[in-house]
Order: structure tokens, then C-alpha cells, then sequence
């Protein structure tokens, strides 16, 4: 068995494993877990754009955890360069990573043209992805080959996410792809890992504790108690599958038993607005924390105060609503899409507040504004950044080091002799190999762009 990463090595985006496996007569057989975009550069950018080391003609079948696009982003690209065989998800998984790709599909169209550069793919490779998409259920057995078994178990990172476990060659290989924070409101919990050889690990915050969960809602109250207040802005940048909807069932909350106030909150993201809906087509996958569906409306993504805005002219008018306001918008990282208009408008204004409520990657606005920079260039012109910035990382769909570090002890007491570190900033990967290494007693490795290595 040799295991071969081709992304999210050092750093967390990009996410793409290539494994080479035996079945029960010798035959060598190669499948993909993930193959996912490099964000945090323009989708015309060099690392996207650049030729598998693999030969997508030779990979036999590729299984996604979830629909992020730094997960399933290069699926289309995988297409495009010869790949002709099943992609595996689950149903949720699947409506979700038709409205990314198109997503990206579009924001890339627009790019390329300014890049004055070739998209990464074409319209027929993203319609050709979902005519080989093979829809999995969890503990749903998926055999490729003889002696060789592949299951999707619940992550509770998103609606439809999952780590995914190889069962080959006397060896059982976990692939973690993205690990839910503890107690999310509207998703099960994580499920715990039975027993493991070797297990691929996120680490976007294995050098963290997130505060108690507790305290998201009391920060959500207390920066939406200021905006009224101050009569000012409260800007949330927030990714569109996920994030958006825990905190839309969070505001849901809020307003229907602490705060009463008539103060517009703007949903400007046409794909959240269209991922809240794939949310409530797939409940049947959700674990609420109270009895939600037992009230009246029995609808938990909305509520009077929220106006969704699809159209770019609705999008334009959020300007003429005078402050009190909350806006959310898309891109989680500010690296893109409506929320950079509004960091325009508003970053300057000392009564605005910023809200960050997710990861930002390195080389991200998200990320500049985040370490404290007074000034960022946003559509080349420069912002003076006066708006007050706080972080919620009970908010965050990951784990932090203590969830990470149960989810490795195995439910069969046998600890992995194996831990490879993806999915990472190097300093976070740093940090948790050696808290691993002395917590568990394992071996733990931080894997090098295209490396490839022997799990014997």
C-alpha cells in the first residue's frame, strides 16, 4: 500500500490523496480521497493550474468527504484530463457540490478573463463530474475490488461531510478529511473511530482550544447589542455551506427568546441562500438541539428579521437600509464575492463590526484584516481598516486540538501506529505532531507536497 499527498501539505487548502492498494490476487489498484482547490490565490492561479503528478487516466475511482471546494474543487480538472471512472459521495454531499462547482465555475470564468489566462476547466467537465457521481450512504460497504472495502462514517463537520475508512491488504487506512467542532447545533456529533493502522488527520486547528460553546452565543448577542447600540454595522463574512446556516439557526435562537428588535439582517449570498434550501431538503441528516420542528413555522434557516438578497441590484440597495444592520456575506476568507463590496463601504467606519467566524487562510484579506492591518488592497484600491474585528472560534466547522486528539483514540484501545498531518498551516502542524507524539506515543508525520510513502 503506498500513499501519495498532493495537496494541503503545508498549508490547509487543496486537500487530494492519491492511494495505491492491492486487492486479494496482487492486482494494484489506485483510487483518490478528495481533490480539492487551492484557494486563498486567484482560481487562474499557478498551483491550480498546474498537471496532477498522477495520471488521472490510471485512478480507478475517487471518494470526496464533503463539498467544500478545497475538498472537490479539481474534480471537474480530474475530468478534463481523463479520469472516466465513479466519484463517490454522499446525497447531501452530491446537491451540495453541484452549487460549489457552479460556483466556482462562474467566479473562475470572470477571473480567467481578467488573468488573461485558459479557465481550469470547461462547463462540460463540471456536468460530466455529476454523470459519475455514485451516491454512498453511511456504513454503505463500497468494494472496488476484490479484499478491498471502503465505508463513509459522519464527521460532523457539514451536512453530508465524512471521514472515510480503507479496509485492504489486512490494513484499515482512515482518511479524516474535515473533523466537526464538539456540539454544533444542528448536525450529529462526530463519529468516533473504531479502530485504525494509520490515519490521515486535518490539523487546521490542532494548535488550538476553542473557547466553550457556550460563549458563541453570547458573543453573537453581544456584537449584534452593539450594532443597535451604536446605530452601526455588523459585517459576517461567513462560508456559504455550514457556517452560514449555524448561524442562522444561532440569530434564529437570539431572536425568538433574548433580543427583540426589528433590525434588518441581510443574507447577501446567492449560493448560502441556495445551500440553506439543500439544508432543509435534507433535514432527515440534521440533529437539532432543541425542538425546532415542533413550532409553528417549522422552518430553522429563517425568521421575520432576515431578508435574503439574490440579485446584484438587491445586493446594491443593502446600502440605502440605514444602520442598525447586520450583513452576511460570502467569501468566508474576504478573498472573494459580495462581502467585499460591503468591507469597501464600511471597513473605514469606526462604528462598523467586523465578525470573523472561520478559518482564514494565509495571503487572505480574511486573514490580513484578522493579524491587525491597518490598511488592505481590495480591488486595487486601498482600505483603511478603522471597523472593530472580533473572532468567534466556537463558530469554527473543525475541531481544535483536545476534539482531534479524542477522535485518534480509537474505541478498540489500539492507538494508530501511523498519524500523517494534512490540511495544516506548517506552525499548526508542528505544534500537534508534538503534542501527538507525546500524548498518544505514536509515530506522526507531516507528509511533503507530493510525497509518497510505504504503509506496510
Amino acid at each position: 500500500m503506498k500513499l501519495s499527498f498532493h495537496g494541503a501539505v503545508r498549508e490547509v487548502t487543496g486537500s487530494c490523496m492519491h492511494l495505491k492498494v492491492k486487492d486479494t490476487a496482487g492486482v494494484e489498484h489506485r483510487y483518490l480521497f478528495d481533490c480539492g482547490m487551492f484557494q486563498g490565490e486567484h482560481l487562474c492561479g499557478d498551483k491550480n493550474m498546474r498537471p496532477f503528478a498522477f495520471d488521472p487516466k490510471h485512478v480507478e475511482a475517487v471518494f470526496v468527504t464533503h463539498p467544500h471546494a478545497d475538498h472537490n474543487g479539481r474534480l471537474p480538472k480530474l475530468i478534463k484530463e481523463g479520469f472516466a471512472g465513479p466519484i463517490y459521495m454522499t446525497p447531501p454531499c452530491t446537491a451540495l457540490s453541484r452549487l460549489v462547482l457552479e460556483d466556482a465555475h462562474h467566479i473562475m470564468a470572470e477571473e480567467a478573463e481578467k488573468c488573461g489566462s485558459s479557465v481550469l476547466y470547461e462547463l462540460a467537465d463540471l456536468l460530466g463530474t455529476f454523470d459519475r457521481v455514485k451516491t454512498v450512504g453511511y456504513h454503505e460497504e463500497v468494494a472496488p475490488a476484490p479484499g478491498i472495502k471502503i465505508y463513509f462514517h459522519e464527521a460532523g463537520h457539514v451536512l453530508g461531510s465524512a471521514y472515510i475508512s480503507v479496509e485492504a491488504e489486512g490494513k484499515r487506512v482512515i482518511f479524516s478529511g474535515d473533523i466537526g467542532n464538539d456540539d454544533v447545533p444542528i448536525l450529529p456529533q462526530t463519529e468516533a473511530i473504531s479502530r485504525a493502522d494509520v490515519v490521515v488527520c486535518e490539523s487546521t486547528y490542532g494548535h488550538r482550544v476553542h473557547e466553550p460553546i457556550a460563549e458563541r452565543e453570547t458573543k453573537l448577542r453581544g456584537a449584534l447589542e452593539e450594532v443597535m447600540t451604536n446605530k452601526g454595522v455588523l459585517l459576517i463574512p461567513a462560508f456559504s455551506i455550514e457556517r452560514t446556516q449555524e448561524l442562522l439557526y444561532a440569530l434564529d435562537r437570539l431572536l425568538e427568546h433574548e433580543l427583540k428588535t426589528t433590525m434588518p439582517i441581510f443574507l447577501d449570498s446567492p449560493m448560502a441562500i441556495k445551500a440553506t434550501q439543500v439544508y432543509r431538503d435534507f433535514k432527515e441528516y440534521l440533529r437539532f438541539d432543541s425542538p425546532i420542528l415542533q413550532e409553528a413555522d417549522r422552518d430553522f434557516f429563517s425568521f421575520k428579521n432576515l431578508r435574503e438578497t439574490l440579485t446584484v441590484e438587491e445586493s446594491k440597495a443593502i446600502n440605502n437600509v440605514p444602520a442598525p444592520k447586520v450583513i452576511i456575506a460570502g467569501s468566508g476568507m474576504m478573498s472573494g464575492g459580495r462581502i467585499m463590496h460591503h468591507l469597501i463601504r464600511y471597513l473605514p467606519d469606526p462604528s462598523t463590526r467586523l465578525l470573523i467566524i472561520g478559518y482564514q487562510a494565509t495571503g487572505t484579506i480574511g486573514r490580513k484584516i484578522y493579524e491587525g492591518e491597518k490598511r488592505v488592497r481590495i480591488f486595487g484600491q486601498s482600505v483603511e481598516v478603522k471597523a472593530k474585528t472580533a473572532a468567534i472560534g466556537a463558530f469554527s466547522a473543525h475541531g481544535d486540538m483536545n476534539k482531534l486528539t479524542r477522535w485518534l483514540h480509537p474505541e478498540s484501545g489500539k492507538i494508530p501506529t501511523e498519524i500523517f498531518l494534512t490540511h495544516g498551516d506548517s506552525d499548526a502542524k508542528e505544534v500537534f505532531a508534538t503534542h501527538l507524539r507525546h500524548e498518544l506515543g505514536t509515530q506522526v508525520v507531516i507528509p511533503e507536497f507530493e510525497s509518497e510513502h510505504e504503509i506496510s
